[in-house]
C-alpha cells in the first residue's frame, strides 16, 4: 500500500504541474532581430518613477475642497502632460508588474513563485536596450533587471531588512531614494567620467519607491500613513524633476513617466484582479509627450472622472505592457524583443510620420515573435499534422507590410497606423494560437490519466475493502501477455511519435502516464466483472438515486468554491441528518449538539471574506474561551487515580500557559505596532517557540481519544491565536463572531461527529462497539481486523471532504491571493520575506485542516474501518472535483476570472496532495507518545 501512495503522490504532482504546461507556459521566444526606430527620438533621457502599490484613485481623488494630496502630479495632469489608467495583469504582484512595465510582456502565472531576486528566464527589457541605466530602490526589484545585463546598469539599493512593516516610519524607504538621487547628481558635477555618461543619449533613470506599498500593507490604503506617504512621494518627485531640469540646463530633452506596478485592496493586500488592484495611475510629461487636452465629454464605464474632478482633461487608458514600447520610442532604443505592448501613439507629441514609423517598428517587432514562434512549432511538428495560423499567412504578412510602407511614403499616416495595429492584433492572435497549439492534445492525455487513476483507485477500494468482489475472484488470475504487449506497443508508438517531433520531456510524462494507469485498470478485469454484475443486480431506481445523490454532493462541493454560502446550505442540511435517521429518538442530546454546532458553523461562510477591521480584543476573547474549556478539564485530571496524574496535570497547565502567552504576545505586538515601535524580540522568540512546540506537546499527552484530541486542539489554538488578526461583523447589530473562534466550533462539531458515527454504527447492528471514552489511538491500527465498506461509508467520506472544504473556506476565500492579510504574521516577523510569510499564512489555513484530519483518524477507529479505505474514497472524491476544475481553467476573459480559475484547480490539487502529508501528520499527532520523564514507549520512532 505504501507503494500505491508514493505512486499516487507522483501522479498528482503530474496533474498539478500539467495546468502550467497546458495553460500557462512562458510566452517568451528567442532569436528575433531587434527593430530600430528609423527617426531621431524626441528625448535623450527617460526618468521612470514607480510608486509600488499605489492605487489610481488614491492618487487622483481630491477632497471636498478640491485639494489633491499630490498637488505636483495634479498640476502636471492639468498643465504639462498626459494621464490615464494603466490596467495591470493578474497576478498583481511586484515582480510581474515590473516585468510588464519595463519588458513589455506578461509573465506566466507560475513565475511569481520562482523568485523575487533574479530572473527565472532571460528576457529583453528597456533597461537592457538603454545605453546606461541608473536605478535606486528595493533590492528585490532592482536585482531583477541589473543582473546579467552587462556593465551599463548601475543599481543602488538599501538593505532588505529595512523593508519592515513594523518600522516606526517606512516613508524612509522613499526618502532614501530621493536623497540618494540628489547626492548622485550633486556628485556628478565633480566627476568628469560620470558627467560625460549622464550627457549621453538613450539613458534611463529608474526610481523604485516602496514606502506606499509597505504602508498599505501595514496600515491599509485608507490610512493616514498611506495618504501622507503619497504627499511625501509627490513632493520628492517635484524636487527630483527640478533637480534634473537644472542639471541639464532645461534642455527639454527629458521624458518623465510616473506609474505603479499594482494597486491594493482596502484591506491592504494584492495579487488578484479586483479593480483596486488592477487600476494604477499613469502620468507622463516632458520631451515627446502631448500637453493636456481639454475635452467637453468622455465615455468611460466608471464614475471615476467626476469623482476625481478630471472629466474635462482627456484620459487615455493603456495596458501595462504598452508602457515599455512608449518609453522605448521616447528615447529611440529598440523595442524590447519580447514585448507584446502596443505603442499608444495618442500620448506622443511628434510628427505624424514619427508616429507612423514608430507603429511600423512596433508591428515588425511583434511580427518577428510570431514568425519565430511559427517556425519553432513547424520544425517540431510532422508536416501532415501541422496546421498554420490561416489569418496571417506569409502572403498576408508581406501584403500588410507593403501596404503600411506604401501609406507612409504617400503621407497617409493615419491609414498606416491603422494597418500596423491590424498587423499587431493578428500577430498577437497568431502568437496565442501557436502558444496553445498543443493544448488539446495534452488536455486529452491528462484527462485519460485523471479518469484512469480515479477508476483504478475505485477498483482497489472494491477489491480490498468491500464485500462486492465474489470469492471466486479472490484468486487473481495473471493477465494475458497480449494485454501487456498491447500496452507496451502503445507506449513505444507514443514515445516514438513524441521523439520525432522533438517534444520537451514533460510531454513524455503527460502522454505516457495513461498507458501504465489504464494497464493497471484493465488488469483488474475480474473486479470490473464483479462490479458490473452487482450493478445489474441492484434495483435500477436505487442505483439512479444513489448516483444522483453522489453527483449532487460533488456539485455542491464544486459550487462552494464559487459561492461560499453553499457551505452554509450544506451545513443546514447536515443539521437535519438526525431527523432522517433514528438518531433523534436514540440519542437526543448528541443530536441536539450536532444540530446546534452545525448551525453555528454555518454562520462562518456567510461572513465577509475580506474588508475586515482588525480587533485584537476579539482574538483575546477566543483565547479566553480556550482557557475556559481547559479549566473544565482540570478537575477530571485531579480525580484520576492512575500514576500519571502529576504528569498529565503539568502538561495541561503547560498548554494553558502557552495559550496565555499567545494572548499576551498578540496584545503586546498589536500595541507596539500601533505605537510604531516594531516587533519586540521577546515576542518574536516566544512566538516561534510556541509554533514549534505545537508539534511536540500533543505527543506528551495520553493516547486516549478524548485527551489526545483535546491536547492537539489547545496546542493548535495557541499558534492560531498568534496568526489571527481578529475581525468583527455585526449581524442585526446584535451578534459578533470571531475568526479565532472558527477552529473551536469546528473541533466541537468534529467531536460530536465521532459520537454520531458511533451511534449510527450501533444502529446498523455492528457488534462490540466501544465507547468513545474507552478508545485509544493505536500505533498500528490496521494490524487488527476491520469490517468491510458499505454504502454508508461513502457518506462518511463525503462528510470528510465537505468539512475539509469548510476548513479551507470557513473564514476566508484562499482562492484569491488578496485574501491573505500580512498582519497575520506580525507576531513572527515584520521584515518582508515573501516565502516565510507565505508559509506561515498557509500553516494558519492548515490548522483547521489538521484538526479535521485528526478527528478523521478517530472516526476510523470508532467506526472500525481501515485507515486506508476511507482515505482512498476521499482521494476519489477529490480527484473528481479536480477534474471539474481542470475543465473550468481559463486563460481568457477578465483577469479576475483567470486568477480564480487557476487558484480553484491549484487548491483542489494541493488539497489532494497535502491530504497525503496531513494524513501522515495526523497519524503522528494521534498515535505517537512521548513521556515527560521515564523511559519512552517502545513504539516511538
Amino acid at each position: 500500500m505504501l507503494l500505491f501512495f508514493i505512486v499516487g503522490l507522483l501522479v498528482h504532482f503530474v496533474f498539478f504541474a500539467s495546468i502550467f504546461d497546458i495553460y500557462f507556459t512562458s510566452p517568451l521566444v528567442h532569436g528575433m532581430a531587434p527593430q530600430f526606430p528609423p527617426l531621431p527620438a524626441p528625448a535623450r533621457r527617460l526618468v521612470l518613477i514607480v510608486a509600488d502599490g499605489l492605487r489610481a484613485d488614491a492618487l487622483y481623488k481630491v477632497d471636498e475642497n478640491r485639494n489633491s494630496r499630490a498637488p505636483f502630479i495634479r498640476n502636471i495632469i492639468m498643465h504639462e502632460g498626459s494621464w490615464g489608467i494603466s490596467h495591470t495583469h493578474v497576478p498583481t504582484e511586484s515582480r510581474p508588474g515590473h516585468v510588464a512595465l519595463i519588458a513589455g510582456f506578461y509573465e506566466d502565472v507560475s513565475a511569481v513563485a520562482k523568485g523575487w531576486k533574479e530572473n527565472p528566464v532571460e528576457f529583453d527589457s528597456l533597461i537592457n536596450e538603454s545605453k546606461y541605466t541608473w536605478s535606486w530602490g528595493s533590492p528585490d526589484i532592482l536585482n531583477m533587471f541589473a543582473k546579467s545585463v552587462g556593465n551599463h546598469v548601475f543599481a543602488y539599493s538599501y538593505d532588505a531588512n529595512n523593508e519592515d512593516f513594523g518600522a516606526q516610519d517606512v516613508t524612509k524607504l522613499d526618502t532614501w531614494v530621493f536623497d540618494r538621487v540628489k547626492d548622485f547628481f550633486h556628485a556628478a558635477r565633480n566627476n568628469q567620467s560620470l558627467f560625460s555618461k549622464l550627457n549621453e543619449e538613450k539613458i534611463v533613470f529608474f526610481l523604485h519607491l516602496l514606502g506606499i506599498d509597505t504602508n498599505g500593507h501595514a496600515h491599509r490604503p485608507t490610512s493616514r500613513e498611506y495618504e501622507d506617504n503619497i504627499k511625501i512621494v509627490d513632493n520628492g518627485i517635484k524636487e527630483i524633476v527640478a533637480l534634473i531640469k537644472e542639471f541639464y540646463g532645461n534642455d527639454e530633452k527629458t521624458a518623465f513617466v510616473f506609474t505603479s506596478d499594482h494597486g491594493m485592496t482596502d484591506w491592504g493586500s494584492h495579487g488578484a484582479g479586483h479593480p483596486s488592484e488592477t487600476y494604477t495611475p499613469f502620468v507622463t510629461w516632458g520631451a515627446g509627450i502631448k500637453y493636456p487636452q481639454k475635452v467637453p465629454a468622455q465615455q468611460f464605464n466608471d464614475a471615476y472622472l467626476k469623482e476625481w474632478k478630471l472629466e474635462y482633461w482627456k484620459r487615455q487608458d493603456i495596458n501595462q505592457a504598452d508602457i515599455a514600447p512608449l518609453m522605448a520610442s521616447l528615447i529611440g532604443v529598440p523595442f524590447p524583443l519580447n514585448s507584446v505592448g502596443i505603442l499608444p501613439v495618442d500620448y506622443l507629441n511628434n510628427t505624424d510620420v514619427f508616429k507612423a514609423e514608430s507603429m511600423f517598428t512596433n508591428a515588425k517587432q511583434i511580427l518577428e515573435q510570431f514568425k519565430v514562434k511559427m517556425t519553432q512549432k513547424k520544425e517540431v511538428t510532422l508536416p501532415f499534422l501541422f496546421t498554420p495560423f490561416k489569418l496571417l499567412s506569409d502572403s498576408k504578412q508581406l501584403d500588410l507590410l507593403r501596404k503600411a510602407r506604401s501609406y507612409i511614403r504617400q503621407g497617409k499616416y493615419d491609414e498606416a497606423v491603422f494597418l500596423c495595429k491590424e498587423l499587431i492584433h493578428l500577430s498577437l492572435k497568431g502568437l496565442s494560437y501557436y502558444h496553445t497549439y498543443d493544448r488539446f492534445f495534452l488536455g486529452i492525455n491528462v484527462l485519460l490519466s485523471f479518469v484512469g487513476w480515479a477508476s483504478y483507485t475505485s477498483l482497489l477500494i472494491i477489491k480490498f475493502h468491500s464485500s462486492l468482489s465474489r470469492g471466486v475472484s479472490k484468486e487473481v488470475k495473471k493477465p494475458s501477455h497480449l494485454l501487456l504487449c498491447s500496452f507496451v506497443a502503445i507506449g513505444i508508438l507514443m514515445a516514438f511519435f513524441l521523439l520525432i517531433q522533438a517534444c520537451p520531456w514533460t510531454y513524455y510524462v503527460y502522454c505516457l502516464l495513461p498507458v501504465p494507469i489504464w494497464y493497471a485498470v484493465l488488469r483488474e478485469y475480474h473486479v470490473i466483472q464483479d462490479l458490473v454484475a452487482s450493478l445489474l443486480a441492484f434495483p435500477p431506481s436505487h442505483f439512479v438515486g444513489y448516483l444522483l445523490a453522489c453527483a449532487l454532493g460533488i456539485e455542491v462541493l464544486v459550487l462552494s468554491f464559487f459561492y461560499r454560502y453553499m457551505l452554509t446550505a450544506g451545513l443546514i442540511i447536515f443539521a437535519g441528518w438526525p431527523f432522517i435517521t433514528q438518531l433523534w429518538t436514540r440519542a437526543k442530546s448528541i443530536s441536539l449538539s450536532w444540530i446546534f454546532f452545525c448551525l453555528l458553523l454555518a454562520v462562518f461562510p456567510m461572513m465577509p471574506v475580506v474588508g475586515r477591521k482588525p480587533d485584537i480584543f476579539l482574538v483575546m476573547g477566543a483565547g479566553l474561551l480556550v482557557l475556559l474549556l481547559s479549566l473544565f478539564v482540570v478537575p477530571s485530571l485531579i480525580k484520576r487515580k492512575d500514576g500519571f496524574v502529576s504528569d498529565k496535570l503539568f502538561l495541561h497547565l503547560l498548554q494553558m500557559l502557552g495559550t496565555v502567552l499567545s494572548m499576551y504576545i498578540v496584545y503586546s505586538t498589536h500595541n507596539n505596532l500601533l505605537k510604531k515601535q516594531g516587533l519586540p524580540l521577546f515576542n518574536q522568540i516566544v512566538s516561534w517557540i510556541i509554533l514549534g512546540s505545537s508539534f511536540v506537546v500533543p505527543l506528551l499527552s495520553p493516547r486516549s481519544l478524548s485527551e489526545r484530541l483535546f491536547s492537539i486542539l489547545v496546542s493548535s489554538m495557541s499558534t492560531y491565536l498568534l496568526l489571527s488578526t481578529g475581525y468583527q461583523l455585526f449581524l442585526n447589530l446584535l451578534l459578533e463572531w470571531y475568526e479565532a473562534l472558527f477552529p473551536l466550533v469546528l473541533s466541537c462539531l468534529m467531536f460530536i461527529w465521532m459520537h454520531m458515527e458511533q451511534e449510527i454504527l450501533q444502529l446498523s447492528g455492528v457488534p462490540c462497539v466501544q465507547k468513545v471514552t474507552s478508545i485509544h489511538f493505536s500505533y498500528n491500527a490496521d494490524t487488527t481486523p476491520f469490517r468491510q465498506l458499505c454504502l454508508e461509508d461513502i457518506r462518511r467520506a463525503f462528510f470528510l471532504v465537505f468539512f475539509l472544504v469548510t476548513a479551507f473556506f470557513g473564514t476566508g476565500n484562499i482562492a484569491s491571493i488578496n485574501s491573505f492579510d500580512l498582519a497575520s504574521v506580525y507576531c513572527f516577523l515584520t521584515v518582508f520575506s515573501p516565502f516565510v510569510m507565505g508559509a506561515l499564512m498557509l500553516w494558519k489555513i492548515f490548522i483547521p485542516f489538521v484538526l479535521v484530519m485528526c478527528a478523521f483518524e478517530a472516526i476510523q477507529l470508532t467506526t472500525q474501518l481501515s485507515s486506508k479505505s476511507l482515505f482512498l474514497m476521499v482521494l476519489v472524491i477529490s480527484d473528481i472535483m479536480a477534474l471539474h476544475f481542470f475543465f473550468l481553467v481559463k486563460d481568457y476573459g477578465s483577469w479576475l476570472d483567470i486568477g480564480t480559475s487557476i487558484s480553484h484547480y491549484v487548491i483542489v490539487m494541493c488539497m489532494t496532495i497535502v491530504l497525503v502529508f496531513l494524513n501522515g501528520l495526523a497519524q503522528l499527532l494521534t498515535t505517537k507518545e512521548l513521556r515527560l520523564c521515564g523511559k519512552p514507549k517502545s513504539h516511538l520512532i
